[in-house]
């Protein structure tokens, strides 16, 4: 998609970027270097990196730290990061990062993409821009929708649920455009956040992953323990509240007791993964890998035998999981335990990549798994459609494109 739109001075802010390999922080990168690699002048606002894990990265130190990769600036503010992320924690850390936002030097730029979450330091950057005289045009990138989480997650009650759905409306209809990653986001910031639909624009996530390798996937196996006939489930990602990853345990019990060959495999981190080993303890066909890097990380996805999707009931419109777009890209069939009805169960029917079975319902998991792990055909099948879906509608060259004329729209519109 060739794209000729006039070189902009860029501001994107956001709490997660590179190194930190899961979450938004791998879209927020892809983006900012593909402008960059576009002819753009790309600056970034960033905290220091902290997740999964929930702990600073010890090699980041100081107050602020300044960085130029891949023909973008980076400038990392050091904030407050919560080793337990409940509500009021998350609402700490993005007041501080929000506070570091609104005194940091921003330069003169033409654009500014916030990207949410961080919703709270969001909205106090979007106050910041709109303090300037020639302020310039802000757009908000919502990648998670905050109210909805609250109530799909049951973090708080039916009043702060309100309230927040208020405060999120105040901030996406103060922004220029929104840019929102699924055709679901839209119609909910539409119809319930009261926000204009011709300011909104979908723009997909893409897969920010290279192809998948064609070859090592036996070593691998070999490296991680898994045996030639162990059935591998693996979920990638964080092991947090909203994967109800107390599921898989359950699965991996069940699958105990029943002699199965399936092998779980949670790999990643978060706030929940120390209580997820507590209740797995003694199991044998469960395991706990750290992150990978990079390549190791495609190699161990495609060496798998199913990927796995895990939300907690209830779960249905509040985030589109970003560990789908890397799933379709392994050429390996995906199974998500999910309601029906919800963004996760859409992207697989809509890809064909794979199949649905009903949240917190390890019995019904296990079974599925079992019977589609005999299905060679069905698999290759779900496997081939899932990277037809990645081609033609993950692709980076062209969300990062849309992106150029999401900005360069909101510039002009701003101008006039």
């Amino acid at each position: 998609m060739t794209v000729n739109n006039p070189k902009l001075r860029v501001t994107i802010i956001g709490l997660n970027y590179s190194p930190e390999p899961t979450g938004n922080a791998p879209y927020t990168t892809s983006l900012a270097e593909g402008l960059a690699a576009s002819g753009h002048k790309v600056t970034v606002l960033t905290g220091y990196p902290h997740y999964p894990m929930w702990e600073r990265s010890p090699e980041y130190t100081g107050w602020m730290r300044s960085e130029f990769i891949k023909g973008v600036r980076i400038k990392r503010l050091r904030h407050y990061v919560p080793s337990k992320p409940t509500l009021i924690n998350r609402m700490h850390m993005e007041l501080s990062f929000g506070l570091r936002v609104m005194f940091a030097r921003w330069g003169r730029p033409d654009a500014v993409l916030v990207v949410s979450p961080a919703l709270f330091s969001s909205g106090m950057a979007i106050a910041r821009a709109k303090l300037k005289p020639k302020r310039p045009a802000v757009g908000l990138w919502v990648q998670d929708i905050y109210s909805r989480g609250i109530v799909e997650t049951r973090a708080g009650g039916s009043f702060v649920a309100k309230a927040m759905g208020a405060f999120e409306s105040s901030i996406l209809r103060g922004a220029d455009g929104v840019a929102a990653i699924h055709d679901r986001f839209k119609s909910f910031i539409v119809d319930s956040l009261s926000v204009a639909p011709e300011r909104v624009k979908v723009i997909r996530n893409w897969t920010h992953l290279p192809s998948a390798p064609v070859s090592g996937q036996e070593e691998m196996r070999a490296r991680l323990s898994w045996k030639p006939d162990d059935v591998v489930v693996l979920h990638a990602g964080n092991m947090g509240m909203k994967q109800g990853l107390e599921n898989v345990v359950d699965a991996a019990r069940i699958a105990e007791e029943s002699d199965s060959r399936l092998r779980f495999v949670l790999m990643g981190d978060g706030n929940q993964r120390q209580k997820l080993e507590q209740m797995a303890k003694g199991l044998q066909r469960i395991d706990f890998l750290d992150p990978l890097p990079g390549d190791e990380f495609n190699l161990a996805l495609s060496a798998a035998d199913f990927l796995l999707v895990n939300e907690l009931p209830g779960v249905k419109d509040m985030a589109v999981p970003s560990k789908l777009t890397s799933y379709f890209n392994a050429g390996v069939p995906v199974v998500a335990a999910t309601d029906d009805g919800s963004v996760t169960a859409a992207e697989i029917t809509t890809s064909g990549g794979g199949l649905r079975v009903d949240a917190a319902c390890p019995a019904e998991l296990v079974a599925e798994l079992e019977r589609l792990s005999t299905q060679t055909q069905e698999k290759r099948d779900m496997a081939a459609n899932g990277l037809r879906f990645r081609q033609v509608t993950l692709s980076e060259d062209t969300a990062i494109a849309h992106y150029d004329e999401f900005l360069s729209s909101i510039v002009s519109a701003r101008s006039r």
